[in-house]
């Protein structure tokens, strides 16, 4: 039997103020110009906790990300983080508060070195000993980019650039961290690599919340995880056991069965 959670107790506790998640979204409807794609969508992470966001392409995976923070219109619903009211922040707020955003493309600065790029993130950093200590800091979890640090960001191979967005995202020490599809056309080793480094993100505390087409991968590292389809939410609950019907997989995915792994309850076990 699936473990999930409906909707309505979750918004009754959230209301009751028994669980106070570092982050949720709540009834969210957004969309471009005057077309609505997400639709009542609710979804919270909590503190050192990994939660995924995953769907069809096109189901409003990435609409949802870009509404909290300005980038999709916000029609109706609520943003809340760490107990206030967030509904409209603007993006470099959002930052300076700690929301780290990770977009799926164009997220690193290409004419830039790697040292360079993570001095860029800590812009909202005071004093250069902070950032220095932060430079250290994200090193000591990606030496990969220790190794190449006077590398341009353009030269980087495509996993390599996901790991300096991600950790040029971390230069602000975000409490929560919004990554859209990071694992995108990546292949198998660099998508293993990043998906350890989120591991080790959470353990600092940080909340995640991947927006991922990778259903399998995303999934792994979850401790929960959302079905959008069609900009509604059409299934939540723990990621071991949220696929565990074949059924769901190709009523909300269009999966064959023999065409992914989703046997994630020995993967968090």
């Amino acid at each position: 039997m699936m473990l999930l959670m409906p909707l309505l107790f979750i918004k009754h506790i959230w209301g009751e103020g028994k669980i106070q998640p570092v982050f949720a979204v709540k009834n969210i409807n957004a969309g471009y110009g005057d077309v609505v794609i997400v639709h009542d969508v609710s979804i919270y992470v909590n503190e050192g906790e990994i939660v995924a966001v995953v769907g069809p392409n096109g189901s409003g995976k990435s609409t949802l990300l870009k509404s909290i923070l300005g980038f999709a219109r916000l029609f109706q619903g609520k943003v809340v983080y760490c107990g206030e009211d967030i509904t409209g922040i603007a993006s470099d707020r959002a930052v300076s508060m700690g929301i780290g955003y990770v977009p799926q493309v164009n997220n690193v600065f290409p004419n830039l070195t790697i040292s360079e790029n993570l001095d860029m993130g800590a812009y909202h950093r005071k004093g250069r000993a902070s950032i220095k200590a932060g430079i250290r800091e994200i090193f000591e979890m990606f030496p990969e980019l220790e190794v190449r640090k006077n590398a341009l960001a353009g030269n980087l191979s495509g996993g390599e650039r996901q790991m300096l967005a991600i950790a040029r995202a971390m230069m602000a020490q975000p409490k929560v961290l919004l990554l859209d599809e990071p694992l995108a056309s990546l292949s198998p080793k660099p998508v293993s690599v990043i998906l350890s480094k989120l591991g080790k993100i959470k353990e600092t505390g940080t909340a995640i919340i991947i927006v991922e087409q990778n259903v399998r991968k995303a999934l792994s590292v979850s401790s929960r995880g959302y079905v959008l389809v069609e900009g509604t939410c059409a299934m939540e609950g723990e990621a071991s056991s949220l696929f565990a019907e074949e059924s769901s997989k190709q009523r909300f995915l269009g999966l064959e069965a023999k065409g992914i792994d989703t046997d994630l309850a020995s993967r968090h076990n």
